[in-house]
């Protein structure tokens, strides 16, 4: 092959060729040539995903699809090197597979990355909310941020520096834009999407109040959405199983953005429709399962009190809006530099003004409040 193979022990292979997003296949089969040199070429099929709004991701397989074997190739999008750092997605693979938690990564090549495929079903809205899926997706979350670094020190949570970058990226960025697109607009009822001084004044407010908040720092996926969650239910009750994928913003972060990240991810990615978001009594039985599950893998007492239940769900309702913040700076740059077919400004419209929505409520929650308010029920 054309390709230059190049690895080491304890290194990743990489594979010195590039495919191209528009013709894929030649590439492909040359890169399954190396990789699955028992497959005929002829006999080599090839499917494209297209939930994802970052990459490009093809299935590669004989036969079928879910049989033992079969490959996913990721295409990196348009300018994603910009904000995804590609060295700490490959270790975050690495990490997640060798704890059980993931796939296994194959290699890399030029413009992007080929792994194991995960054998099960994409999760979708309607089993994100069945009891017995969301306690093993709250479960499988609770194993994962109990993984301790290898570094054996606390790890600083990535939040405020991939927050800076966005805007760093914008601020540079900014001088080729219309004014319409980085006007000023009333933050009650956002019509388009804030100042680059609105965004930056927000961010330090933010992050003032969130930094008050005692959120341990632990390993995160950062980005549960539906799509990213993986489930296979074999035979019987008990051997029902989700696994996460995709870790291009997987790195040590605060515990409860996490979990406010994934509650904000029942509203939808296409069409957002907050009105799906988690209700209080979701939450708290989601919350309740995730801990008993972080504590067991951490080695303490299992039993979870409802006061440590509603300590968990005030800080996930505030870090929650850092969430809903992070994600609407991601979809302007997404807008300006991305080439798949979605709009991108529209759900930064959709993020930005739910994050403004529940500011003012969510950074007046407090614990007492919801205790004396639980008290005042049951009297």
């Amino acid at each position: 092959m054309d390709g230059e193979l190049a690895g080491a022990e304890n290194q990743l292979l990489h594979v010195n060729i590039y495919i191209d997003e528009r013709e894929p296949r030649k590439g492909i089969l040359e890169l399954l040539s190396s990789l699955r040199p028992q497959w005929n070429a002829p006999d080599i099929q090839l499917k494209m995903f297209t939930e994802g709004i970052t990459n490009q991701l093809i299935g590669c397989y004989v036969g079928s699809l879910q049989e033992a074997g079969c490959v996913l190739v990721r295409l990196y999008g348009k300018m994603t090197e910009l904000y995804v750092n590609r060295d700490r997605e490959v270790e975050m693979f690495q990490v997640f597979h060798t704890h059980g938690c993931g796939p296994e990564i194959f290699c890399s090549f030029q413009n992007g990355i080929c792994y194991e495929f995960m054998r099960g079903k994409v999760l979708d809205d309607e089993l994100l909310r069945q009891p017995s899926i969301y306690r093993l997706i709250a479960a499988e979350m609770g194993k994962i941020h109990s993984i301790q670094s290898r570094r054996g020190q606390p790890e600083k949570p990535l939040l405020w520096t991939k927050m800076s970058h966005f805007l760093s990226l914008m601020q540079r960025s900014v001088h080729t834009c219309s004014a319409e697109q980085w006007c000023t607009n009333r933050p009650a009822a956002l019509r388009e999407t804030p100042s680059l001084e609105t965004l930056l004044r927000e961010m330090e407010t933010l992050k003032r109040h969130l930094s008050g908040i005692n959120s341990p720092a632990v390993l995160c996926h950062n980005d549960l959405l539906t799509k990213n969650i993986i489930y296979n239910q074999k035979e019987g009750e008990g051997n029902r199983t989700v696994k996460f994928i995709d870790y291009e913003y997987a790195d040590y972060n605060y515990q409860a953005f996490d979990i406010g990240n994934h509650f904000n991810e029942f509203a939808g990615v296409t069409d957002v429709d907050y009105s799906q978001y988690p209700s209080h009594e979701l939450q708290r039985d989601w919350l309740t399962a995730y801990l008993e599950s972080y504590k067991h893998n951490t080695g303490r007492e299992v039993t979870v009190s409802e006061a440590e239940v509603t300590q968990l769900y005030v800080e996930v309702c505030k870090f929650s809006l850092a969430s809903n913040f992070f994600w609407g700076l991601w979809a302007i740059l997404q807008s300006r530099f991305s080439s798949i077919d979605f709009d991108f400004h529209r759900y930064a419209i959709a993020r930005l003004n739910y994050y403004f929505e529940k500011k003012e409520e969510y950074f007046g929650l407090t614990v007492s409040q919801l205790t004396c308010s639980t008290l005042e029920e049951n009297i």
